[in-house]
């Protein structure tokens, strides 16, 4: 008997120290625990170490916490303008109540899966090929509004729905390369057109500028020749002025001494003609002789104390200063 109480109180030792090793539960940081207690849920593992009694209590699930990542497959979605395209797409997200997570869906990973490719179809075929291709923020915003509503009972967060590729059919891409290399020609055309109206009208205004400057040039030029002319005019009255009180002053020898001065320049001109062989002279050269006779005279009546002295006539001839044939015949 002392031999089967010994065994008995090593054998509940030993089941004692098993039935603790057992109830023992470490929990990793970034998971959560659930326990149920025959069955039904009663609490939450945090991170760390804690007690779970074998038999009467169970650890449930294990949820983790941290961000997952989850890649939605390649699929063909319809478009709104009847156009085939493959998308394939990425969600995140995070487990904000493990025991939600654990007992208000089966297989969340699955659930979230199909989810988000239902929606993703929804959404991407009520859009025009345009819009797919040039309005993906706006794609995953809506799908991300739609997904994480729809998660929202079993305790998960979506943080962020991608669609990482669109693919269209190849004749649909051959043909939006041909319509993009026809916008860029037009743009191209465009701005040709552009730097051809651009240059003809700074050419225009050129020419426009040029033809005020020279008609502001040809106005200063005629208000300068109108003043030349009026200054001209000016001196030309002046010096009509002059000889006009010089003619009432002097009478006629006035006039004979204007008279002969402007003959002898003319002379001078003739003389300095550039043709050396030419030279021009009165018909009748007795009227040069005559004309300088004259001059001569002129002078000499308009020398100082000319007007003064006793003139003589001859009764031979009659002019004053010349003697008679007779005297000089005697």
């Amino acid at each position: 008997m002392a031999d089967i109480g010994s065994w008995l109180a090593v054998g509940l030792v030993l089941f004692a120290i098993l039935y603790l090793f057992l109830a023992i539960k470490i929990v990793r940081q970034g998971y959560e625990y659930t326990v149920e207690h025959f069955g039904r849920f009663t609490r939450i593992l945090k991170p760390g170490f804690h007690m779970v009694w074998p038999i009467f209590q169970v650890v449930g699930a294990r949820v983790n916490l941290k961000e997952q990542v989850l890649d939605i497959p390649s699929q063909e979605v319809i478009t709104k303008d009847n156009a085939m395209v493959r998308v394939d797409g990425v969600v995140f997200f995070q487990v904000l109540d493990a025991a939600k997570a654990a007992y208000e869906v089966n297989n969340m990973i699955l659930a979230i899966l199909n989810l988000t490719t239902t929606n993703l179809r929804t959404v991407m075929g009520s859009m025009d090929m345009d819009e797919l291709l040039s309005e993906r923020d706006s794609i995953n915003a809506r799908l991300l509004s739609v997904i994480d509503e729809a998660t929202n009972p079993w305790g998960i967060k979506i943080t962020r729905v991608e669609v990482k590729d669109i693919e269209p059919p190849q004749d649909i891409v051959s043909a939006m390369a041909r319509q993009m290399k026809a916008e860029r020609e037009k743009r191209a055309n465009i701005l040709d057109a552009e730097g051809y109206r651009q240059a003809e009208i700074l050419k225009a205004e050129g020419q426009k500028k040029a033809i005020i400057l020279e008609a502001e040039g040809r106005r200063e030029a005629a208000f300068r020749d109108a003043e030349a002319r009026e200054r001209e005019a000016e001196a030309e009255a002046k010096a009509t002025e002059m000889v006009s009180k010089a003619i009432a002053k002097d009478g006629k020898q006035a006039i004979n001494y204007f008279i002969a001065q402007r003959y002898v320049d003319m002379m001078g001109q003739f003389a300095n003609s550039p043709n050396e062989k030419l030279v021009f002279m009165p018909l009748e050269a007795s009227s040069v002789i005559g004309a300088i006779g004259g001059i001569s005279e002129l002078l000499r009546d308009i020398a100082p104390g000319g007007r003064d002295k006793q003139r003589t006539s001859s009764p031979g001839t009659g002019r004053p200063g010349v003697p008679d044939s007779h005297d000089g015949g005697q």
